[in-house]
């Protein structure tokens, strides 16, 4: 199956199945599917218009007239790359592509401009041309998987994640680290083809799972079990602290704290970039967590604050809210 959504067939060109959900791999997408118009939804599950107009968007798919027009989905708030790429600062946004070019959006839920603008850009679609897609240098890779692995003392690279690993090795070495208590990272290698291959080049290890530790390769699941074994691998690995204890340590940190995606000079969604904006222009001193780095830390505190989205802000270590509250507080 593709990686880049689900609900597609499997064939070695993209089969689009209706509407299709856009899990990763968006721009690999775009650049298969260069010369169709392609039209995706930006949206976010606790956005009351946003439903409506995924029911709208699986009826344009059924219309025969509109065959030829590839329509997809996309959880705003996952994919924050690409959100902020098309600078999506609000959902539902829906943008018209070819080939990763953008021709035209609809922000708001206004199906029948959706609509006017659809047929329009069908009406012109042979006389636009997809611009080449843009390929990353070697240097631009390195410098990004470097960056990667000292993201973390404790670096994990593996199919899947911590909490639904994709193969047994995967899941064999989550294990392991987690009967030890460790504190560590993942990153999905399935999500981006680029780092999957060029990390067995940079490290000169062709398989997966690997881990890092302090910026160094250790190994894989043979090394890494072999060194448990011998107790080598205690020594080398950070406890973490209890998750609650260290949500009341990260909210307590400054005294106001910022929880985004990103950070304060490269925030990557359009929420968060709005809130670094806002606050830019106040005197008040603020620190920042990217939540992209910490799976734990993200989904821990949606419970802890019982607030479910992104960013948070908090002063004095208690919740003042996420963007649409700053907002308020501003205009107020």
């Amino acid at each position: 199956m593709e990686n880049f959504c689900v609900n597609s067939c499997q064939h070695r060109s993209p089969v689009w199945c209706g509407v299709t959900l856009l899990i990763h791999g968006m721009y690999n997408l775009l650049r298969r599917c260069s010369n169709d118009l392609v039209v995706v939804h930006f949206y976010a599950d606790w956005a009351t218009q946003c439903g409506p107009m995924n029911e709208v968007l699986e009826e344009l798919a059924k219309q025969s007239e509109l065959k030829a027009v590839r329509f997809a989905k996309c959880p705003a708030e996952d994919l924050p790359e690409v959100s902020l790429k098309y600078a999506i600062s609000a959902v539902p946004t829906f943008l018209l592509l070819r080939g990763g070019s953008l021709l035209d959006r609809v922000d708001g839920a206004n199906a029948a401009e959706l609509t006017k603008k659809i047929n329009l850009q069908i009406s012109k679609g042979s006389n636009i041309a997809s611009p080449p897609p843009v390929k990353a240098t070697a240097e631009d890779l390195t410098t990004r998987l470097r960056g990667l692995i000292n993201s973390s003392p404790i670096m994990l690279f593996m199919k899947g994640t911590a909490t639904d690993p994709k193969c047994g090795f995967s899941k064999s070495m989550v294990a392991l680290l987690d009967s030890h208590g460790a504190a560590y990272k993942t990153f999905d290698i399935l999500t981006d083809e680029e780092v999957r291959q060029g990390l067995k080049t940079y490290s000169k290890w062709p398989t997966y799972p690997q881990l890092y530790i302090s910026g160094e390769l250790i190994g894989g699941l043979d090394i890494v079990k072999e060194m448990n074994e011998s107790g080598e691998l205690q020594a080398l690995l950070p406890k973490k602290a209890p998750l609650e204890t260290r949500l009341k340590s990260l909210i307590n940190q400054s005294t106001c704290m910022v929880f985004m995606k990103g950070s304060r000079d490269e925030p990557r969604c359009g929420f968060s970039k709005q809130l670094m904006a806002i606050l830019a222009e106040t005197d008040i001193k603020f620190d920042t967590f990217d939540i992209l780095t910490d799976e734990e830390v993200r989904q821990g505190l949606k419970t802890f604050s019982n607030w479910p989205t992104y960013p948070q802000v908090y002063v004095k270590g208690e919740l003042i809210g996420g963007l649409d509250i700053i907002k308020e507080l501003k205009e107020s």
